[in-house]
């Protein structure tokens, strides 16, 4: 890409200016309105002063004395000028102000929910870091230049004014001002294209020292503990002293053209005057008109480095565009259909799947797939539920994602009341499914926030009915705010068993009608569990149960389930009673006795109803 931008940078920056134009045409237009009136302006006052200095300044010291009435009709023409030209400046900068602020909250919000919209497989192939990089400083760079675009449009209308006034005043100074003009450009344009790829390399380097920083911070747990405090800070700081040495060399570039581009237009003027000088002895020009044209030529220095801002950001903006639009042309979503369910029916889901195959595509396009599930057939009957037993890596927490259609199959179908939920509506399936995921995530917000969600029709009386269900009534009663207690960003002020009965009741106070539990529980007493699945089984409000497909460890959990589904390498090994699968299955019985054993130990070695909060704000994952 680096080499594609150098050759092209300008062409392509000026293809996303375009598309800035063509999504804000009005604001654009304000813009550079107020950009022309301030170029007509500059060209008026250099005429001005030419007339003053050639009419009032020069008879003046002739006749050493000054004609008042010529002097304040100078000083009204300079001040009207200066009127006009403020209001040209304030109509410029507002416009285009407001036009990049515009683009880079549209693009943050589209980046954002694209993000929403790509599937989990394609966000396993992104890291972090470098999705916050494009919806923040990508977007920004994007639209950097858009600050100093109308500028340069008036400025181009200012300069075609120049050079016709200067024709109109001698040809041999529009001679000199045709040969500082194209050369300004292409100096601009020499220095875009050596830009560009240190602008691409510094914009990449901004994502991975974001990446580096996000993994850090988000695992500040694992650092602490393991000690690696000092190797993570050596991690950044290599990656940041690269981002360093590629900023200093888009530095050292910029100071080796920004002399030349600041010292062309000063030539000019020098020029002007030599030029001048002499076509003023042959009586070709007059005083007023040599005074116009070297300080046309002067003031015309600082807008035209309006142009060369312009095209120095190009190279940046055309790096963080090519960035933003990975994102914008990313495929792979999932399209839904247009089949609703009946959101007053309150019975218990169905949900089968049928014969299904998955895999994860590969992060390169040549290398093989990895298959995860393969011939996948079981059914949740309604209002039963069903236990997933199975060894790590087995393909449980991907049947929970089909079943909420985070993924889709590659094969077979997954339905739920004989729909396959391809066919359903966006809306159908949050309003019909819930999932509690195994690692629990809790908003940076109050307990009520993030129970409810800003859903509708779930009011205190649906929070608290939804608390106890998950058994988190009496430990949220406690808390120094009740439901208006800030919880902390993760939920860092919890335990972990709390955040994962806040979760649970997050689901529930939706009333799904299918409850998917991926292991979500882990972090429970087991007591705790057994009440909270038993109240799942036969709610206390009397409602209707709602179907639960648990992925289950603890033998006393799988014992609650209808029907055990065990699962291994992916595949539907067994299926039947707990009791039938522990007599008939040796694998089975080994992994579940394997289980227990392993819960034997951590009841010895573990306290429940302690938190032992540490200095960063974490704590030890101990349920209170």
């Amino acid at each position: 890409m680096a080499s594609g931008t150098s050759r092209d940078v300008v062409g392509q920056g000026l293809r996303v200016l375009g598309r800035a134009v063509r999504e804000q045409p009005r604001i654009f237009a304000v813009a550079v309105a107020g950009s022309v009136l301030f170029g007509l302006m500059v060209i008026a006052s250099a005429y001005v002063v030419g007339g003053v200095v050639g009419k009032v300044v020069v008879p003046a010291i002739s006749r050493g004395s000054v004609a008042r009435g010529a002097l304040a009709l100078a000083a009204a023409a300079l001040l009207g000028i200066s009127v006009v030209r403020v209001v040209g400046i304030f109509g410029r900068r507002l416009g285009a102000g407001y036009m990049q602020y515009r683009l880079q909250a549209a693009y943050r919000r589209r980046v954002t929910r694209r993000y929403l919209d790509l599937p989990l497989a394609w966000h396993h192939r992104n890291a972090t870091g470098t999705l916050l990089s494009n919806a923040n400083s990508d977007v920004e760079a994007a639209w950097y230049p858009i600050a100093p675009l109308p500028f340069a449009v008036g400025t181009l209308v200012m300069l075609v004014g120049a050079v016709v006034s200067l024709f109109l005043t001698d040809w041999a100074l529009a001679l000199v001002g045709l040969a500082v003009f194209p050369g300004l450009f292409a100096l601009n344009v020499v220095y875009s294209r050596r830009m560009a790829p240190r602008q691409a390399r510094a914009q990449r380097l901004r994502a991975e020292v974001s990446g580096i920083a996000h993994e850090s911070f988000d695992g500040a747990l694992v650092v602490k503990t393991m000690g690696r405090e000092a190797q993570e800070t050596a991690r950044f700081a290599a990656r940041a002293g690269e981002l360093r040495d590629a900023l200093i060399a888009v530095g050292k570039l910029r100071g080796v053209f920004d002399p030349m581009l600041e010292t062309l237009p000063s030539l000019g003027t020098l020029a002007v005057l030599v030029v001048g000088a002499i076509r003023l002895q042959q009586g070709a020009i007059s005083v007023s008109e040599l005074v116009s044209v070297a300080f046309l030529f002067t003031v015309l220095a600082f807008p035209v480095r309006a142009i060369g801002w312009v095209l120095a950001e190009l190279p940046r903006s055309v790096a963080g565009w090519d960035r933003v639009r990975r994102v914008l042309d990313a495929t792979g979503e999932m399209p839904y259909g247009a089949t609703t369910l009946d959101p007053a029916t309150r019975t218990p889901a169905t949900l089968a799947f049928h014969d299904v195959h998955f895999g994860y595509e590969p992060a390169e396009a040549h290398l093989p797939g990895t298959e995860v599930l393969g011939e996948v057939t079981f059914t949740v009957p309604a209002g039963r539920t069903v236990a997933l037993v199975g060894p790590t890596g087995a393909g449980k927490s991907t049947i929970t994602s089909l079943a909420v259609r985070l993924v889709d199959p590659r094969a077979g179908t997954v339905t739920l009341d004989g729909v396959d939920v391809r066919e359903l509506t966006a809306a159908s399936l949050p309003s019909t499914v819930a999932l509690v995921a195994q690692v629990p995530f809790i908003f940076d917000d109050t307990v009520r926030a993030n129970i409810t969600l800003d859903r509708p029709g779930i009011g205190d009386e649906e929070v608290w009915a939804a608390l106890r269900l998950a058994e988190a009534d009496g430990f949220v009663a406690a808390l120094p705010d009740g439901l208006d207690t800030m919880v902390g960003e993760r939920g860092t002020s919890l335990s972990g068993g709390q955040r994962q009965r806040l979760t649970l009741a997050r689901a529930l106070a939706g009333r799904p009608r299918l409850l998917v539990l991926d292991d979500a529980t882990s972090a429970v007493d087991p007591r705790v569990e057994a009440a909270i699945l038993a109240g799942l089984r036969a709610p206390a409000d009397g409602g209707a149960p709602a179907s639960i497909l648990v992925v289950a460890y603890r033998r006393a959990t799988i014992a609650l389930a209808d029907e055990v589904i065990y699962v291994e390498q992916g595949r539907v090994l067994a299926r039947g009673t707990h009791p039938e699968l522990l007599a008939t299955v040796p694998g089975y019985a080994d992994l579940v006795t394997a289980y227990e054993q392993a819960e034997q130990e951590r009841k010895q070695t573990r306290t429940y109803d302690e938190v032992t909060p540490l200095t960063s704000g974490l704590e030890v994952e101990v349920d209170r």
